[in-house]
Order: structure tokens, then sequence, then C-alpha cells
């Protein structure tokens, strides 16, 4: 958009339109002025960290070694174990959270009960890990006489209490881990694929049945080849992605006498250097970044389109979803889906009303109720030091996030071509770095601004984390705007932060689904507490992760604590899942 004199008055040329998409807006210098803090977030503390390992991962005291401390770090004891049951996290867990997620997303459309189990399904994800890690440790404890999943098995196997299956001893630790981690992970799934299910138009399953094609015909050629297969894709490589920040779950849910036989990556980088920058460290570390990069260009290679995305001439008419209902079987699956879990939830619930002594020794299922473990709770004042503190952090830090990615993703909405295929990748890597992977060279860039384990530099840190996917969803949401909109906006806006502010009213959803993920996010951190946090800025993640030191004696007021700490954050994505999903899809990472 130009303004020019035209017969002594000052007239708006518009130049918005398709033709003209490529087009910076705004000038080059205030783009530079609206990249700067992003650029300087991301440059200080994740490019520069990284490069800084990858430098430590083949030096010692600056001089070169080569792959001496890869061959170290890979020849150790048990790495190879470590590296495996890393791959089959990031292989088997998506797969089973993807498949199970779309048969109830299927099972529970278009039925009088299907929004309640969608409900249900969706809790778990707004649990910080901790709470989860806690919830399914008070499930699989090997004392049947407080261990409900043992307690079970010992009767399915016909074995005595004695001799009950040990849920989290060597053997069975991971699988009980994935278990749980499924279980926080599934109601993702099922939201994303019922959002791909409703834009289904029903017109192509009445096309295939026209032609004799049965359900299993229309299944394949009327959704999953025109959509699904895309979003089965884009979920399982969000899932695997996931599943290398398992972090918080194994320190937590693990028992420490095994706690070797369930390591993945994520706690072996940890273990090896913690917050300082080592050479084995580094260079498992880089392993690590390596595999995750990788299946980051994996993901983008099956879910790569042209961008920004093609418009059709005219608009199309609103896709409506078929009325054929889910078979019976199905929304019995779905039901009983929703019944299970709702176990883990009330065994946690149920602990917290008990007298700690109860709840350390007897059946929750027996003792009698009592509200003791709350009182004991909130009467201290260790818990509402870390409530406060947590809330304080992540308001702060959701603000910021939103502000400096709004500011990076307006010009940055605006490139076409290779330039914003590469920006995107760039975005997404950045995204998934490890923290672990840069604990140590953060710290280093930590004390060089006086801000190493202070409050100032946990929220720098979160909020350098937070902004590379914060750009990229909103980036992709203002792209995604019609050029209607676009021009709109441009002719009522006299300046550049005019023209933002009404992009910004079209994209609420997207605004509001990085505000509430980002608020979550930090509410429910524990690796970025436990690495860069200090005695005066400890968050609500380490305050819990620190009482399952005794966790048995600890379990009433852990289950308590777990409770508390789960409410804001349940009821921020329980009241915002629609725009969540809208916000998603309108700026789904492409």
């Amino acid at each position: 958009m130009t303004r020019a004199p035209v017969l002594g008055e000052l007239a708006v040329l518009d130049d918005v339109g398709p033709p003209r998409r490529g087009r910076a807006y705004p000038a080059a210098g205030a783009t530079s002025a609206l990249l700067l803090p992003a650029a300087l977030l991301l440059g200080g503390l994740v490019l520069w960290p990284v490069l800084r390992t990858v430098h430590a991962s083949v030096t010692t005291d600056g001089r070169w070694v080569g792959a001496a401390h890869f061959r170290a770090a890979l020849d150790a004891p048990d790495t190879a174990a470590v590296v495996g049951r890393t791959v089959l996290w990031a292989l088997l867990v998506p797969a089973v959270v993807t498949g199970l997620g779309y048969l109830l997303a299927a099972a529970s459309r278009r039925s009088q009960e299907g929004g309640l189990v969608r409900l249900i399904l969706v809790v778990p994800i707004a649990l910080p890990l901790v709470v989860t890690g806690v919830t399914f440790r008070l499930m699989y404890d090997p004392d049947p006489t407080r261990g409900l999943a043992t307690l079970l098995a010992a009767r399915v196997t016909g074995r005595s209490a004695e001799d009950a299956p040990q849920l989290l001893g060597p053997g069975l630790v991971t699988v009980a881990l994935m278990s749980a981690f499924i279980w926080a992970w599934v109601g993702l799934a099922v939201l994303v694929f019922r959002a791909a299910l409703d834009r289904v138009p029903s017109s192509l399953a009445d096309a295939v049945r026209a032609h004799g094609g049965g359900r299993r015909h229309v299944l394949w050629d009327a959704q999953w080849r025109p959509l699904l297969l895309r979003t089965f894709a884009v979920v399982f490589a969000l899932v695997a992605v996931g599943t290398s920040r398992t972090f918080d779950l194994i320190l937590v849910m693990a028992p420490g006498s095994v706690r070797d036989e369930a390591a993945v990556l994520a706690l072996r980088v940890w273990q090896t250097s913690g917050g300082t920058t080592t050479g084995e460290g580094a260079a498992l570390g880089v392993v690590w970044l390596v595999a995750v990069a990788a299946g980051m260009l994996v993901a983008a290679l099956f879910v790569r389109q042209a961008w920004p995305p093609p418009r059709p001439a005219e608009p199309e008419p609103e896709a409506q979803p078929a009325n054929v209902p889910p078979p019976r079987l199905f929304r019995l699956i779905a039901a009983g889906a929703a019944v299970a879990w709702l176990i883990p939830l009330g065994v946690l619930v149920a602990t917290s009303l008990h007298r700690p002594v109860d709840a350390a020794a007897e059946h929750w299922w027996s003792a009698p109720l009592s509200l003791d473990s709350y009182r004991d709770v909130l009467g201290g004042s260790e818990l509402w030091r870390a409530l406060t503190f947590t809330l304080l952090l992540a308001t702060v830090v959701t603000a910021a996030v939103v502000v400096v990615a709004l500011l990076a993703a307006y010009p940055l909405a605006w490139l076409t071509g290779p330039a914003a295929q590469a920006t995107g990748l760039l975005l997404m890597a950045a995204s998934i770095v490890p923290v672990q992977v840069i604990a140590g060279p953060v710290n280093e860039v930590l004390g060089v601004v006086l801000s190493s384990g202070t409050a100032r530099g946990l929220a720098l840190v979160h909020l350098a984390l937070g902004v590379p996917f914060a750009v990229l969803v909103l980036r992709n949401a203002f792209a995604d705007l019609p050029a209607e909109q676009v021009r709109g906006a441009r002719l009522g806006g006299r300046h550049w932060w005019g023209t933002l502010r009404r992009l910004a009213r079209h994209n609420r959803s997207a605004i509001v689904a990085v505000s509430v993920l980002e608020f979550v996010q930090v509410w429910n951190d524990l690796v970025v507490g436990l690495l860069f946090s200090g005695p005066e800025a400890a968050p609500l993640g380490l305050f819990l992760a620190g009482q399952t030191r005794g966790f048995v004696a600890n379990s009433g007021a852990l289950a308590t604590g777990s409770v508390i700490a789960s409410v804001l954050p349940v009821l921020l994505v329980v009241l915002a899942r629609r725009h969540l999903v809208a916000g998603l899809v309108a700026g789904g990472v492409r």
C-alpha cells in the first residue's frame, strides 16, 4: 500500500493482492527492528549454545580430539541400550498414540456421549508430566496394598500379593512409562483427528457409496487419501518429537533403583553433564540433536506444500460431515476408553483425600476420607511460594513470548518460495532443540549477563525456548489470512503497528493457542527449572519433584500438591480447547 498526492489530495493506492503477496511488510528498516528481539534470543540462547555444544564434542580444553568423545560416550556401559530405548520410544509410542487417537476420534463423533468422552481425554494433556508420573507411580506401586494396577495384575495372573508382577521393576518399567505417556498424549491426537474428520466433505463419502463402495472404501478413498494420511504424519511427528522430552516422566515415575534400566538419551545427557559442558555429554547431546533434526526433516517431507498455500478463486461451500453414526462397537470402545482414562485421575484424587498416614500405609479404596493432607499442604509456606512464583513466571513469560512472536511473525509472514520454506525449517529446528543438550552453554551465557540461577535467567530461557514455536504458528496464521482481510487491515492502519493490530484481531484463535500452550508449558515445566533455577527461583515442578524422594511417606502430600498444581492448566486447556485446535490448524506447521 502506498500513499501519493492525486489532484492535491492524499490518495491511498491499494497494492495488496495475490500478485503482490511476496512484498515485505513493513519496510526493510522496520523489519530489522521487529526481528531483532527474536534474533537476539534465538542467537544467544539457542544457536550459539548449539554451536558451543558441537565444538565441545570434538575438543578438550580447546584442543581438537575429533571423534574421541563420541567413541568414549558410545562405548560406555548401557549406551547402546539407552539409544535403543530412545528409538523405541520415537517409533512405538507415536504409532500407538496416533492409531488410538484416530480410533477414539472416529468413535466419539456424532454420538450423545462423544463430547463427554473427548472432554475426559483432553484433561491429561494439561497435566504436568510430573503429575502424570506421580499418578502412575501411585497406580503401579509394587505393594498391592497401595498399587491398584499391581493388585489387579496379581489377580489376573493368579499370583499371590508377594509374587505380583512388578510394573516398576527392571523388566516392565519402560512399558509402564510408555503407558503413562500414551495416557497423557492421546487426547491431543483425538482433538487433531476430530478437527480433520470434521473437514472431510460428506460429498466424498456419498460419491464412494454411490459407486458401490463399502465402509472400508469410504475410510480409504474419502478420508485417508484426501486428508487423514497427512494428518496422521503430522500427529506422528508431533508425538515423536514429544517423546524426546520424557525427562520429567522418567525422573519422577521410575524408582531410583531402576532408573538406569529406563534411561533414554534425555536422561543420560543430564546424568553425564548436568548443567555443565563436558566432552562426553556434549557428544551424546550432538547424537541426540542429529536424531531429532533428522526426524524433523522426515516429517517436513511428509507434510511439505507450497507456501503460502494456494487459495481457490471462489470460496468453497462449507463441508458438511456425513450423518452416518459410528458402529455401536466403536461407541462402546470410546465409552470404555473414557472410563479407563478416569481411573488414574480417580486414584490421584482419592489418595489426596486421605490422611498422610493412611495414604502411605493403607488401601486408598478402603481408608476413611479426610482433608488432612490438604490442610497440611496448604498450611505450609513452600507450596504457596512455589505457586506464586510459577504463576508470576508463566504470566510474564507468556506475555513476552506473544509480543516478541507477533513482532517477528508479522514481517516473516509475507515471505514466499525458498525463503519461506527455509524460515519454517529453521523455526521448527529451534523449537525442538532439547534443552539438556545446550544447558552448559546457556548457563555460560546467563553467567555473562549476571542472570545465572535467578528468576530473570529462568524467564530468559523459557522465553528463548518458547519464541520459535510461537513465531512459527503466528507466521503461518498471518500468511493464511485471505487477501481481503490483509487489504482491509492495511487500508485501516496508517502505520505498520496499526496494520499488525488489525491483523492480530483476525488471528485471535492462533494468539489464544500460543498463549495457553506457552503458559501451560512454563507452569508444567521441570527440566528448565532443574537446570537453571536457583534458591530464590524454585518453580512448582521442581517443588513437586523434590517431594518424590520419600515417595511412599509423602504420597498423601504429593497427591494433594499434584491436584492443586493441575487445576489451573486443566481449566485453561478445557476452556480454550476449541481455540487451541482452530489456532493450530490455521497456523499449522507446514
